[in-house]
């Protein structure tokens, strides 16, 4: 019989070991299994999305962008070669500008969890200031 994995329980172990490592009071994990986590200027949300077997990590840098032909480029070749593990996406809804990390949960330990959520959180707290001298 296979063993079955409660994805939710196991993100919240590593986003409460996480805080413990860093000394941060972080509020624990949701029950619709969402969380946050704050670097310098950026707001890094860690949604564990179990029936579709995702976590997502999401980090808004810019308030709904004008982005013409150069700047939406710009942000795309960014993407490719500037923001690591992160990639730059737009909300479907309020068009604003986020880094997201999607990873499938299957397999996920601590090390690649800890290792995101620095890399997005890293990469969104550069981001942010940076975007708000180019899209301005």
């Amino acid at each position: 019989m296979d063993e079955v994995v409660d994805h939710r329980a196991r993100v919240a172990q590593y986003l409460e070991r996480f805080a413990t490592e860093r000394n941060l009071s972080l509020p624990p994990l949701s029950a619709e299994g969402v969380g946050s986590i704050q670097r310098g200027t950026a707001v890094v949300s860690i949604h564990v999305i179990a029936e579709r077997n995702v976590l997502l990590l999401l980090s808004k840098v810019a308030a709904a962008p004008q982005l013409d032909a150069t700047r939406a480029q710009r942000l795309l070749t960014a993407s490719f070669v500037e923001t690591g593990d992160a990639a730059f996406a737009l909300h479907p809804q309020s068009g604003d500008l986020y880094l997201r990390i999607l990873r499938g949960l299957e397999g996920l330990d601590y090390a690649e969890f800890e290792d995101i959520v620095h890399s997005i959180a890293k990469t969104a707290d550069a981001w942010d200031e940076k975007l708000k001298t180019e899209l301005a």
